[in-house]
């Protein structure tokens, strides 16, 4: 996180979530290890963590020295998260019919404006040990997963073409898209099939397919997705997936007031 040309209130301030973030990826950090995370010295970040001590969002292990969150975060993060619980509520048989069908990990995703990053809401595990990992909550950038694609794909184009140009592209995988007309290509696609596809673009071993849910007036206001390690992904398979995923997305839709949902059932 480069703050060298904020104003200093700026950067304390993003170098406090840099803070947040890091012992949000881990259980207990040091202090050395956290102002490394947030780019600060030890003196700050100490400072950064005893304010925060105070205020109830972070404690310290007393015997290792070592900080970590606290419940109270998880309390704002419980606030965002209402503001979707229609959208969870209604997808939540949708999602579990799936789920019930292909024992696969199943994901419910929507765009956050403010980094435009694809946010899991509600989620089903795989029942099988070799899965992908994720978490309620989990973050991926929209140009390297199915779900942001079809988030993508049903905007105006030059709203698409703002929203990239606010991120950075970092290719995680020899297949991921490099760049901003590289996923301008995909998204006529996208919206002319139903569907998106990610073929180990996000993580190697991991293929997904995405559709989109509709609100009242047609506005694509989340994905459902299913993932598959590759090696249990089944191409032959490819259309019943899919035919899963549109049911789903269209009882959603049709639950949030769509009732033209138009994908069932086409590959």
């Amino acid at each position: 996180m480069d703050t060298s040309n904020k104003p200093d209130n700026v950067a304390a301030v993003m170098k406090v979530f840099a803070v947040l973030e890091a012992l949000a990826e881990e259980k207990q950090m040091s202090l050395t290890e956290l102002a490394q995370k947030a780019l600060t010295s030890k003196s700050t970040a100490y400072r950064f963590l005893q304010t925060m001590k105070d205020l109830g969002y972070v404690q310290q292990d007393g015997e290792m020295e070592k900080y970590g969150l606290t419940l109270k975060l998880f309390g704002l993060g419980a606030s965002v998260l209402n503001h979707h619980v229609d959208l969870i509520a209604v997808a939540d048989p949708a999602m579990s019919r799936v789920s019930e069908a292909t024992h696969e990990a199943i994901h419910l995703g929507v765009l956050d404006d403010t980094d435009q990053s694809v946010v899991y809401v509600h989620k089903f595990d795989s029942r099988f040990n070799l899965c992908m990992q994720t978490r309620v909550g989990r973050r991926n950038p929209p140009y390297n997963t199915a779900l942001g694609k079809v988030l993508l794909a049903w905007q105006d184009a030059e709203d698409v073409r703002r929203r990239l140009a606010e991120v950075t592209f970092v290719k995680v995988t020899p297949h991921t898209l490099p760049d901003t007309e590289a996923v301008m290509a995909e998204l006529p696609v996208v919206r002319g099939q139903g569907y998106a596809e990610e073929n180990e673009e996000g993580e190697i071993g991991v293929r997904c397919l995405a559709v989109p849910v509709f609100d009242r007036i047609g506005k694509v206001v989340a994905a459902i997705s299913i993932s598959f390690p590759v090696v249990r992904y089944d191409q032959a398979k490819k259309a019943d997936y899919v035919g899963l995923l549109h049911e789903a997305g269209r009882r959603v839709s049709e639950s949030l007031g769509f009732h033209d949902y138009r994908f069932a059932g086409e590959v």
